[in-house]
């Protein structure tokens, strides 16, 4: 277990390293130059070669490229030119609603794709599991911002139980920043949704026709038994798998929510310093996202070890 931990974290060291060379230089390849939008139209050729100065844009791209990487290994990812602060400070004032959206997001759509997928594999073929499989199918295939701008048309407008937009007010309590997440986090809950259930109904099914299961159903055991003990318990490795794999994307998937309901999140801050050319924020921020994507999916093979102790490579 521990020569499988080992590996599986100087793979990570490997994989952050390509993440931040391929980060920095497809930055550079965007058309337009932070300076000029920084000036505007009316600012002259001395001024803008002056701030690329400052912000060390005047030299060779191999030579910020190496100061940059040695800043990142140092944990320095930067100073924002547009937002004159650290690129740390900026993400970590975005993190919040970021967090708590993917928090949410998660935990409504493991609740209904893991009961869904069980369900739909114990009564495979049924009505049930018909409409199971087709609901699915239709979840996978709405775009997220569409369901977003329906939702807040019923839910809001029409029925007006929940906020338009926003995260409330600047000095508004965590309840109430709580309560402007119901709406985006049901879109990516249920939209996500989708694949967890088809992966869990998928697992299940594999598990369910094994010798074991029907040795523990005719050894008399109930039937609740057998499919959550017996069943469930030899499906979590794969389900575990999408869970993971779905959290780390709604990480860096909810960019278009965030834009639709107006959440002051890190994806809104990638999607402003996009547009302002603002290269240490994009950078710092694609890399944050690739370290939690990193980390989550540690996260998942340490995890592994402890559901089934047989997975050790």
């Amino acid at each position: 277990m521990l020569w499988m931990i080992a590996r599986r974290f100087i793979g990570m060291i490997l994989v952050m390293f390509i993440v931040a060379t391929m980060v920095f230089f497809l930055t550079r390849l965007a058309p337009g130059d932070p300076a000029s939008l920084m000036l505007g139209d009316q600012a002259t050729a001395d001024d803008i070669d002056r701030l690329r100065k400052v912000y060390g844009l005047d030299r060779p791209i191999v030579v910020q490229y190496v100061l940059w990487l040695g800043e990142v290994a140092r944990g320095n990812l930067g100073q924002s030119i547009y937002l004159q602060r650290s690129v740390l400070q900026a993400i970590f004032e975005r993190t919040e609603p970021t967090f708590f959206l993917a928090l949410f997001s998660i935990s409504i759509a493991s609740a209904i794709g893991i009961p869904s997928g069980i369900v739909s594999a114990v009564w495979r073929g049924s009505r049930f599991d018909q409409v199971v499989s087709g609901g699915a199918m239709l979840a996978a295939s709405i775009p997220s911002f569409w369901l977003g701008l329906l939702f807040i048309q019923f839910f809001a407008v029409h029925l007006r139980w929940l906020p338009v937009a926003g995260y409330g007010a600047p000095d508004a309590t965590m309840i109430e920043r709580l309560f402007h997440l119901i709406l985006p986090a049901s879109v990516l809950g249920i939209v996500n949704s989708a694949l967890i259930t088809r992966f869990t109904r998928a697992s299940m099914l594999d598990v369910l026709s094994e010798d074991h299961v029907r040795t523990a159903r005719a050894k008399g055991l109930s039937e609740v038994r057998v499919v959550l003990r017996h069943g469930l318990g030899n499906a979590l490795v794969p389900i575990i798998t999408v869970v993971g794999l779905t959290a780390a994307l709604l990480v860096g998937g909810a960019i278009v929510t965030e834009t639709v309901f107006g959440l002051p999140g890190i994806g809104n801050l990638v999607v402003s310093a996009v547009l302002r050319r603002d290269y240490p924020v994009i950078q710092g921020a694609l890399i944050v996202i690739a370290g939690i994507y990193v980390l989550i999916n540690f996260a998942i093979d340490v995890l592994y070890t402890i559901v089934d102790p047989r997975v050790t490579t």
